[in-house]
């Protein structure tokens, strides 16, 4: 049975912070040239990887009447307190802080490594609002001019739209703690005591070869980057590949590995006579078992596994009208996963150049195609292994002449 929801995306956007403000300085420019030049990069990077945009994206600049409203009523139900031009939460009024993240606030208290500011009641509390000096962006506020803190922003954006109990929160396993907790805590006291989110999503951290990304390391990997040589269906089928709470490692053996399963998986559709591409969800019903994996905490790697079960049976049934209903299942299924909706046969055509490079593959291939019928196995494997080394992948087709394709 196909499911509806009715569902409002709403992804926030962070428009200032003290980076910002460093980068914006740093170029004489007003904050906003800054952060409009990141967020195009950011949705071009998004729509290449297949990612639906949000419903609603607020900005911080656009909420900050709606922040200092949150925080005027945290300071009026006693949660909050002002102290030389800044305001902060006060930790140990909210009873269940560190629920979230597991953590005690006494040993979170006893192993804090940073001075505490004079002006704190207690090492914890954390920040709400705090002044800006002239060369800073800022907005008039009871408590002077300044701007918010990095954790009421999101937690006013999510009222502000989502109202004061949301469904789903996402975001990276690196913010349990504290931005998290922290959202937790003054959403909750905010809202006299109603519950800030009914689940929570934590997506585990892409590493590069088993190591941590850092800039130090010199190990970061940018989606743009990376959308040099492969195509963003490669990309995403090749994060799709972990539980998303699990950590992800990213390596050239991955990548290539993924490009040959969605090789696989477009072949089984062009075998089945699928073509064109699809704009809308197909009209046949995903597989079921798809749905239950994706139903089960999302887990995709299960989904992509049931997809590869699909390709094995179409490619052993000689029954057409089967492979062709198992093919359409199979594309069903990859929608749902943001995947296989493009033209079987543009996919295997991709990268193909122009010119006379072409008919001298195409006259390779149909020597080892001679080759092998001769039985001539040595010759025709190095005539493969020719082929591989300039970057062609061939595809022997049971019954018919092999096909080749460059690797993407």
């Amino acid at each position: 049975m196909r499911r509806t929801y009715t569902l409002t995306y709403a992804r926030n956007v962070t428009d200032v912070d003290d980076k910002i403000n460093d980068a914006a300085a740093a170029e004489g420019a007003p904050i906003g040239v800054i952060t409009e030049r990141y967020l195009k990069a950011f949705h071009a990077d998004l729509h290449v990887l297949g990612v639906a945009p949000p419903d609603i994206e607020p900005r911080v600049t656009q909420t900050i009447p709606q922040i200092v409203r949150m925080i005027e009523r945290l300071i009026a139900a006693g949660h909050a307190y002002a102290a030389e031009g800044h305001v902060l939460f006060d930790v140990p009024k909210y009873a269940d802080y560190g629920h979230l993240s597991g953590r005690d606030p006494d040993e979170m208290i006893a192993g804090a490594r940073v001075e505490v500011a004079p002006y704190k009641k207690n090492p914890a509390d954390f920040v709400l609002w705090k002044p800006s000096p002239p060369a800073i962006v800022g907005w008039d506020s009871p408590w002077g001019r300044g701007r918010p803190g990095w954790h009421i922003e999101c937690s006013a954006m999510a009222e502000a739209h989502l109202g004061d109990t949301i469904d789903i929160h996402g975001g990276g396993v690196d913010l349990v703690f504290p931005h998290h907790e922290n959202e937790v805590a003054q959403s909750t006291c905010a809202h006299g005591g109603q519950r800030f989110a009914r689940y929570w999503m934590h997506n585990g951290l892409v590493q590069a070869n088993g190591e941590k990304m850092s800039k130090s390391l010199g190990n970061v990997k940018l989606i743009k980057d990376l959308l040099v040589d492969h195509g963003g269906e490669t990309v995403r089928l090749a994060l799709l590949t972990a539980h998303y709470r699990q950590p992800l490692d990213w390596t050239d053996q991955l990548v290539r590995e993924t490009g040959q399963k969605l090789d696989r998986m477009y072949g089984a559709l062009r075998e089945a006579g699928i073509t064109g591409a699809l704009a809308a969800p197909p009209s046949v019903e995903p597989p079921a078992a798809v749905l239950a994996a994706l139903e089960d905490d999302l887990n995709t790697p299960e989904a992509v596994a049931e997809l590869f079960g699909l390709v094995r049976a179409a490619n052993r049934t000689t029954d057409a009208s089967e492979k062709r209903a198992l093919a359409e299942s199979l594309r069903a299924g990859g929608w749902l996963l943001g995947l296989l909706a493009a033209d079987p046969v543009a996919w295997f055509a991709a990268g193909k150049a122009e010119g006379g490079e072409d008919a001298e593959i195409d006259s390779l291939v149909a020597q080892r195609d001679a080759l092998r019928r001769d039985r001539n196995f040595k010759e025709a494997d190095r005539i493969r292994q020719e082929l591989t080394a300039r970057g062609i992948t061939i595809e022997d087709v049971a019954g018919g002449p092999a096909r080749w394709r460059r690797t993407r």
